[in-house]
C-alpha cells in the first residue's frame, strides 16, 4: 500500500472535508502561511540574554524533576502488566480526541480533530480529499521532525496503531511531502481545493516578549526564590535565606 492512499472506503468518506460541518462550526480549519506586514513580523525576535539565565528556583525545579523521574524508573519494574495496562487505558481516556495540523511546504496548515482511536489512514484520507482533483492521484507522505519520522500507511508498525498509540495525542503537527518534487517548493501554494481555500484564515499572532525589567543586584533574586521555596514547603538552605537587617 502506498504512502498516501487508503484501503477503506469508509475512512475516505468519513474524512471528507466539511462532510459534517455546520455553518457555525466547521469540521476542519485552514491556516494561511504566516507573513510579515509593514510594521509587524511573524518571526519572533531574539530573546535577551537574561532570558536564558538560570535562577536558583530553576535549579530547584530541575532537581525535583530528576528525583521524580528516578523514583519512577525505580518503581517501574515492580508494576505488573495489569497495572501498566490500566494506566495506559487511563492515559488514553484522558485524550479521547487528537488534533492534527498538516503543514504544507508553503507553510499552509490544514487542521482537524480526530478520535484518538482512529488510524493514520484517516488523516491521509482527510488530506487527500482536501486536495485539488488534479493533485489527488499524486502520492505524499506525512512525517514528524526533528528527527524525521515518517508515518506511512504502508508501514505495518504504523498502519495498525491508533493515533494515541502513535503518540500523536492530544495534538501534533505533521509535515507533508509530495513524491512530485515540483510541489515541495516553498513558493508553490498548497494545492488545496477551492472550497477548502475559501475557509482559510490567518494564524493567531505570535506572543510578544517584553524586555525584562532589570533586577537589582544583591539578595532580591535569591529572596524571591526563597519565598517560592517556602511556599512549596521545601527546606530552605542557609545560603538561600534572606538576611534581615
Amino acid at each position: 500500500m502506498e504512502a498516501g492512499t487508503t484501503s477503506e472506503g469508509a475512512s475516505t468518506s468519513s474524512a471528507q472535508p466539511g462532510a459534517n460541518a455546520t455553518q457555525t462550526e466547521p469540521s476542519f480549519r485552514v491556516w494561511r502561511p504566516p507573513r510579515a506586514t509593514g510594521t509587524t513580523s511573524t518571526i519572533p525576535r531574539d530573546l535577551p540574554d537574561s532570558y536564558y539565565e538560570v535562577t536558583a528556583m530553576d535549579v530547584m525545579m530541575l532537581q525535583g524533576s530528576r528525583i521524580t523521574e528516578r523514583e519512577r524508573l525505580l518503581d517501574a519494574p515492580l508494576k505488573t502488566s495489569l497495572i501498566r495496562d490500566r494506566e495506559e487505558r487511563q492515559r488514553e481516556a484522558k485524550y479521547p480526541t487528537t488534533t492534527i495540523r498538516v503543514k504544507f511546504p508553503d507553510q499552509t496548515q490544514l487542521e482537524r480533530t480526530f478520535p484518538s482511536s482512529d488510524k493514520i489512514r484517516s488523516v491521509y484520507a482527510f488530506v487527500r480529499n482536501s486536495l485539488r482533483e488534479d493533485v489527488k492521484p499524486i502520492k505524499f507522505v506525512l512525517y514528524q521532525t526533528p528527527p524525521r519520522r515518517e508515518l506511512k500507511v504502508s508501514d505495518p508498525d504504523v498502519r495498525e496503531k491508533t493515533l494515541f498509540q502513535l503518540q500523536l495525542a492530544p495534538s501534533s503537527v505533521l509535515m507533508l511531502s509530495f513524491f512530485d518534487e515540483s510541489l515541495n517548493h516553498k513558493d508553490v501554494p498548497a494545492p488545496l481545493a477551492e472550497s477548502v481555500l475559501q475557509m482559510a484564515q490567518d494564524l493567531p499572532p505570535p506572543p510578544v516578549f517584553s524586555e525584562p525589567s532589570p533586577q537589582p543586584s544583591g539578595s532580591s533574586t535569591t529572596g524571591s526564590a526563597a519565598v517560592a521555596a517556602a511556599a512549596l514547603g521545601a527546606k530552605i538552605p542557609k545560603w538561600l535565606k534572606v538576611s534581615k537587617k
